[in-house]
């Protein structure tokens, strides 16, 4: 297992760490903010690629595809 690996293990552990919290404050953006840090971990740890090439690929598809709620329309 390589370093990209391990980091993107643990920004998703981290991640679900967030949603937790937001859930018990009931704090929204808190809860966003984790599954944005979920998604990248898991991206960079399947991938095994550096923390900000995922988050590059994670804002350039959110950016794409930011009007899905429009699409069943």
């Amino acid at each position: 297992m390589n370093r990209d690996r391990l980091q993107g293990i643990c920004k998703r552990v981290g991640g679900e760490l967030k949603i937790g919290w937001g859930r018990l404050s009931n704090d929204s953006q808190a809860m966003a903010a984790g599954r944005r840090d979920r998604i990248a971990g898991k991206v960079q740890e399947l991938r095994g690629i550096s923390r900000q090439e995922a988050e590059r690929q994670l804002k350039d598809f959110l950016r794409r595809h930011r009007n899905w709620s429009n699409l069943s329309r």
